[in-house]
């Protein structure tokens, strides 16, 4: 394999190891919510921080891409 692959191949399962964390985090965030019986406006904004942290992951690989593509990374 080419050098461009090895850095394709790790950026994809880079990419994909946050998306899993993310996942497990947020089960992992209902069930504690699931078990303590917390209010709807609490689940409400804990999801909310947790998609704004999944946001930024996702921002940030999209700057990424376009500044790359045009050349200034």
């Amino acid at each position: 394999m080419l050098a461009e692959h090895f850095e394709l191949v790790e950026a994809v399962g880079l990419n994909l190891f946050f998306a899993f964390i993310f996942i497990f985090i947020g089960l992992s965030i209902h069930d504690v919510m699931k078990k303590n019986d917390v209010p709807k406006m609490g689940k409400v904004v804990v999801y909310f921080v947790l998609f704004l942290g999944c946001a930024g992951f996702i921002a940030k690989g999209i700057i990424q891409f376009v500044w790359e593509s045009q050349g200034v990374g």
